[in-house]
């Protein structure tokens, strides 16, 4: 044991930068998988929460106030209900903001949908204008307990006494409205009733709202919510920062592994001659396997044990959403499993690539076997292309040492020129070939085939006529290098593919959150105002308010609406935008624009739900009226998880002439800024209008950008581990043609240019593999994560052409930097130094 540790300690202060890269590398993959982790729960967890302690309902049903939801309680499957509560629409405004609200009239704190105070107390008769705003609400509007609300255009005025979680859909500025509870007496005039129903089964929620949406009638079910969309909005961005951690974090696990495997594989060859030592002097198989074993198990054990203190110590300190998601994450149950399981999966992980390599040592003989010439004999020299390769011609060297030229080893006194019978850098053929040898080559010559090849790795034909062309023979001979031994380059080359696969797939990432905030019109967002006008203007003096603004390019009115879908099992948001003199801009990644009647385009969203495809036509339920589509085209949605159909303001006048616009989506100049002009619109509008910014998906995804520029440094860590195994193994490899190649007349400068050539092959080929699969690869998940979140596919976009040849040039300029020094501290060995090496 002590002479194990004794060996251990030697290489590790041989490779101590190795050792370095793989602790860093393993701390940044074990951090990644443990902060997926976080924001996994993080996503799921505290909607969870506020459904438990709320006991919340599982269906909520908006209908007109002339429903009998007493019904609904008789229902099979339904456990309990909640209300039926009188509620009303209204806009409130506080310190300069403003929101539309549902004012929910709720007598008492209900037992089913009760929502949990984070602040202030619930509703009190003593104070009967005092409201319960939602916390994400409260957030949007500023206030806190004792602030005091305005409606616009009244003289009413709401006191706030408390803030409370729910776990119904949460408010989104211009698309769902915040909800607000008060007493009901606050709410005098209600325009509808919501009743929320508890569910014994919440995977019967589709048959409930089917058997309630039948009992009630379709006319009086304004809005159907389920617990499943409440959850899915809830997770959002949370749930996608989650999976883009964890599946960077297991491909640059895997690279690291690979990396491991391959840097041992390449000691190993390198160091042939060592082990057969320790086999010599009494190490056995188990002895040798553990020395590699145990030091890289440390470097992954370390690294691991690292990256879990740091993100236990420090991960709540981390600004922005991931420091919030590791805070929660600390607080449930799993924690403590999480942070034990995850680093060692992956210490385990390393430790069976490890072994994998590992055992190839502990089969090394303890005497060493001859191991093949270089693959530069044969015709390699400058004889085959009638012309040398260096300075100097070859009879320059020394008559005792070798020429570099095939000789025919038949007697004694050539096969002592060098231990073994071989000479260092030729081909040494023996005297008498193997039966089998002379019968394939007699076949060979019967048959007018050419010879094989030797084993050695002659030169191929390419190599040989450039150089006839006089192409630098460090250029020819450094790609015959690269690529001789196909099955360990190719290896080579595809543990280097994998981390700038990675790469690229994030740089995809980067560039496409990139475009939708540089391009948002063509990810579906067009406009970047949302206005809605109250009952004190109509359309005409709307429009012309709005068209007013010199930076407002066009207005195009529209109407937003709940309607059941067949089947009766939901709603989904049926909008009439733009006329047809002037339509509404919408970006299609597939089919063609709604002009006719009767036409629309859908979300990807809306199309799955539907089980239905481009050119269907569907039928649909707007109060007790059927709406039926032709869909012509799918749109690119990222309002409301993509269940949108969208039709033209005419096409719904059409089915109902008294239709008015009742909100206007403003497209603005270029060079705008959204929120100046919102400002101009409101005060011009002196409280008549509700002008809101389009929510852009990608604001909730900037926390990505530091993810992925973090992952990013750990897989190029990771390639740099698999560059130097690389340059290792060559420069090894090198040694024993270092005799052959000054023999045949190349300066030291050429040999080191031939290592340096060979490197930068290597890599100019991962990279090649890494751009023709990566992004490919970049486009199919991306549009896969936008098909699973209904926005749809065609959102992906790939880095620009300068960007991915500045990584190619990079890598390959990296490759031949690192390259260069230990490829000219070889070339310039003594020659009893390369004799001793390749002994």
């Amino acid at each position: 044991m002590r002479a194990t540790l004794r060996w251990a300690h030697s290489d590790l202060r041989t490779h101590r930068g190795e050792a370095l890269f793989l602790v860093l590398a393993t701390a940044g993959i074990v951090a990644s998988l443990l902060l997926a982790t976080a924001l996994f729960g993080y996503a799921t967890n505290p909607w969870q929460r506020v459904f438990t302690q709320s006991h919340g309902a599982h269906v909520w049903l908006h209908t007109d106030t002339a429903a009998d939801t007493g019904k609904l309680a008789a229902l099979d499957g339904v456990d309990s209900v909640a209300g039926p509560y009188p509620t009303a629409s209204a806009t409130v405004s506080s310190r300069g903001s403003r929101a539309a609200v549902e004012l929910r009239g709720t007598p008492e704190r209900p037992s089913v949908g009760r929502p949990p105070i984070v602040s202030g107390h619930w509703l009190d008769p003593a104070t009967p204008n005092g409201v319960v705003l939602e916390s994400r609400l409260a957030r949007a509007l500023l206030a806190e307990p004792g602030d005091t609300l305005t409606v616009p255009g009244t003289a009413r005025h709401l006191t706030v006494v408390g803030l409370a979680d729910s776990a119904e859909p949460r408010y989104r500025p211009g698309e769902q409205p915040g909800l607000v509870w008060t007493l009901p007496s606050a709410v005098p005039d209600p325009g509808g009733q919501v009743i929320g129903l508890r569910l014994t089964d919440p995977g019967d929620t589709s048959y409930v709202v089917q058997r309630a949406v039948t009992v009630l009638g379709a006319g009086a079910i304004g809005e159907v919510s389920t617990w499943q969309q409440a959850r899915a909005e809830a997770q959002g961005d949370n749930r996608l920062l989650g999976q883009v951690l964890g599946l960077f974090g297991l491909g640059a696990l895997v690279a690291a592994g690979l990396a491991v495997h391959g840097a041992i594989g390449t000691r190993i060859r390198g160091h042939l001659r060592d082990l057969s030592v320790l086999k010599a002097i009494g190490f056995t198989p188990g002895q040798v396997v553990s020395v590699f074993l145990l030091q890289h198990l440390a470097y992954a054990l370390l690294g691991a044990v690292a990256a879990a203190a740091l993100a236990e110590a420090l991960g709540s300190r981390i600004p922005g959403r991931l420091g919030d998601a590791v805070g929660v994450w600390q607080g449930l149950p799993g924690h403590t499993v999480a942070l034990f399981v995850i680093p060692v999966g992956a210490v385990l992980f390393i430790g069976a690539t490890t072994g994998l390599a590992a055992w190839r040592a502990g089969r090394v003989p303890p005497v060493p076997v001859q191991r093949p010439a270089a693959a530069l004999g044969g015709r390699s020299s400058g004889a085959s292309t009638g012309r040398t390769f260096g300075r100097g011609p070859a009879a320059a060297v020394p008559a005792d040492q070798p020429t570099g030229t095939t000789s025919q080893a038949s007697g004694p006194q050539s096969a002592a020129a060098v231990p073994g019978g071989q000479r260092t850098g030729t081909t040494v053929q023996p005297s008498a070939a193997p039966p089998g040898r002379r019968l394939a080559g007699g076949l060979r010559r019967v048959l007018g085939l050419r010879p094989a090849a030797p084993r050695t790795g002659q030169l191929s034909d390419l190599a040989r006529r450039a150089l006839g062309a006089r192409i630098p023979p460090a250029l020819v001979l450094g790609w015959h290098k690269a690529f001789t031994r196909r099955p360990r380059s190719l290896a080579t080359v595809a543990r280097l593919t994998l981390p700038l696969l990675l790469i690229v797939v994030a740089m995809s990432a980067w560039t496409t959150i990139d475009r939708f905030h540089s391009t948002p019109e063509q990810i579906g967002l067009p406009t970047a105002l949302s206005v809605r006008a109250d009952a004190g203007l109509n359309d005409r003096q709307a429009r012309a308010l709005l068209e007013r603004d010199p930076e407002v390019a066009a207005a195009y009115p529209g109407v937003e609406t709940a309607a059941l879908v067949p089947g009766q099992t939901a709603t989904i948001a049926l909008r009439g935008l733009g006329t047809g003199q002037d339509p509404y801009p919408y970006t299609l990644a597939e089919g063609r624009p709604a002009r006719g009647a009767d036409e629309a385009v859908a979300g990807q969203g809306l199309l799955d739900l539907l089980d239905v495809r481009v050119g269907d036509w569907v039928r649909m339920t707007v109060g007790d009226q059927p709406q039926i589509l032709h869909i012509v085209g799918r749109s690119i949605e990222p309002e409301n998880a993509g269940r949108v159909i969208s039709t033209s303001l005419d096409t719904l006048r059409a089915n109902d002439p008294g239709l008015r616009p009742t909100l206007y989506e403003l497209r603005l100049e270029p060079g705008a800024d959204p929120g100046e002009v919102a400002d101009r619109l409101a005060t011009a509008g002196r409280g008549h209008l509700d002008v809101h910014t389009v929510t852009n998906p990608a604001d909730g995804l900037s926390p990505l950008r530091a993810v992925v520029a973090g992952l990013i440094a750990v897989l190029a860590l990771i390639g740099l581990i698999e560059l130097l195994t690389a340059i290792g193994g060559t420069v090894r490899e090198s040694e024993r043609d270092l005799l052959a190649l000054k023999a045949i007349g190349l300066s030291p400068r050429q040999i080191t240019a031939i290592t340096v050539t060979a490197t930068g092959c290597t890599a100019l080929a991962a990279v090649l593999a890494a751009t023709a699969l990566g992004l490919p690869l970049a486009h199919w998940l991306i549009d896969a994560q936008g098909r699973s979140s209904g926005i749809g596919a065609g959102i992906a976009q790939g880095p620009s052409a300068p960007l991915m040849l500045l990584l190619g040039a990079a890598a390959v300029l990296c490759a031949a930097a690192l390259a260069a020094v230990p490829a000219a501290r070889a070339a310039r060995r003594r020659l009893a130094d390369t004799l001793s090496a390749v002994a």
